[in-house]
C-alpha cells in the first residue's frame, strides 16, 4: 500500500488521440446499414493502417469513436494529419461525408488492465469535441512539444470560454 493507505495505481506518461465521427446520428438516421459498412471500411483502411503505421494502441472504441495511446507526440500529430487528409481524399459526396474530428493531448494516465483514464484522457475528449469536421484540435502542450519537429501549420484560436480546472 502507498502513504495514503491506498494500493498504487500504475501510472504512464502518453500520447492520446481521441477521434469520433461527426453527424454520426444523422447519417446512422438516413441509411444505418450504408454507414455501418462504410465506416467499418474507412476504420480498416485509413484509421486501422495509419494508427499501426504510427506505432499507436487502440485502447478502445466505440460506434463511431476510438482512444489511441502512442509513445511519440510527434508521431500521434503525424497519425492525425495523415489520417484527415486520406480522408478529405475520400470524401467526394457531401452527404454521405464521413468526417472525424480529433482531438490530442500529452499527459499522464492510470493504465487499468488494457484502458486508460484519468485527466489527460479527459482533455483529450474535450480537444475533439471542439475540432472542426475534418479537422483536429490539439492542446498547449501538444504544440509546445511537436513546434519545432513539425512542418504543419497550427492555426493558434482562442481559448475556449469552459477550460477544464486545473488539478489542485
Amino acid at each position: 500500500m502507498s502513504a495514503g493507505g491506498r494500493d498504487r495505481v500504475e501510472r504512464r506518461l502518453v500520447a492520446i488521440l481521441v477521434a469520433d465521427v461527426a453527424g454520426y446520428s444523422r447519417l446512422m438516421g438516413a441509411d444505418e446499414e450504408g454507414t455501418h459498412v462504410a465506416l467499418t471500411a474507412l476504420r480498416r483502411e485509413v484509421a486501422d493502417a495509419k494508427i499501426a503505421e504510427y506505432r499507436g494502441r487502440i485502447v478502445k472504441t466505440t460506434g463511431d469513436g476510438l482512444l489511441v495511446e502512442f509513445a511519440s507526440i510527434v508521431d500521434t500529430v503525424r497519425c492525425a494529419v495523415e489520417w484527415q487528409r486520406a480522408m478529405a481524399m475520400r470524401n467526394v459526396s457531401h452527404e454521405r461525408r464521413v468526417a472525424f474530428r480529433i482531438g490530442i493531448n500529452l499527459g499522464e494516465v492510470i493504465i487499468d488492465d488494457e484502458d486508460i483514464y484519468g485527466d489527460g484522457v479527459n482533455v483529450a475528449a474535450w480537444l475533439e469535441a471542439l475540432a472542426e469536421p475534418g479537422g483536429i484540435c490539439v492542446s498547449k502542450v501538444v504544440c509546445d512539444h511537436t513546434v519545432r519537429r513539425l512542418v504543419y501549420r497550427i492555426n493558434p484560436g482562442r481559448p475556449p470560454a469552459r477550460v477544464p480546472a486545473a488539478p489542485r
